[in-house]
């Protein structure tokens, strides 16, 4: 690829961390806004203990 070429594809991925960073930090502070603390790292460990209380729980239905 020629310089050129990957000066527009390093642009184009820039552009897309920033609008990615951006939905990230709108969804963190709207979970803190309802209720979960820390944000995405509540989230991420509530949805953790949820999985293992569902796999917990299908494991004892044999």
């Amino acid at each position: 690829m020629n310089p050129e070429t990957l000066q527009k594809k390093i642009a184009k991925l820039e552009s897309l961390y920033d609008q990615l960073q951006s939905e990230m930090n709108y969804l963190d502070n709207l979970l803190k806004e309802v209720g979960f603390e820390e944000g995405l790292k509540t989230l991420k460990e509530a949805a953790i203990e949820l999985k293992e209380k569902k796999k917990n729980s299908d494991n004892n239905k044999f």
